[in-house]
């Protein structure tokens, strides 16, 4: 993993990032960082963070017809997301609570590098919406 190199506008991007815990998209990023940096493009908030994932820094979570979401890897809280198909609400699931997959199911010699896992579904409140409504 190569590091890009530290900016006033990566670290306030890195930083704006550390402190969301909501998987903001690129306009709520940029919106953050412009409190801090007042003349951020919202381009270079983009490239920013096209470098971050590359860097393996920052993860992104994408769904068709939405803005691309962006969550910051924290050292040691490895987790995954669950995705709320009606609201569209992301929420961390943590790793460690999932079972591992066995090698067995892997091509022989495959190298895992990273795992990304979503899952997709309805969350309490849409559903409770639902009953309320049905």
């Amino acid at each position: 993993m190569t590091m890009v190199r530290q900016t006033r506008q990566r670290q306030a991007v890195i930083e704006v990032l550390r402190e969301s815990r909501e998987h903001p998209d690129a306009a709520w990023i940029h919106s953050r960082v412009r409190e801090l940096l007042p003349s951020v493009s919202l381009g270079t908030v983009y490239r920013t963070l096209d470098a971050l994932v590359r860097d393996g820094v920052v993860v992104t979570i994408e769904r068709a017809g939405q803005a691309t979401r962006y969550d910051y890897k924290r050292a040691g809280e490895d987790h995954h997301h669950a995705v709320c198909r009606s609201c569209g609400a992301i929420f961390d699931v943590e790793a460690g609570m999932l079972p591992t997959l066995p090698a067995a199911a892997l091509p022989p010699g495959f190298q895992v590098t990273d795992v990304r896992l979503e899952f997709m579904g309805i969350c309490p409140e849409c559903a409770a919406q639902g009953e309320a409504a049905g």
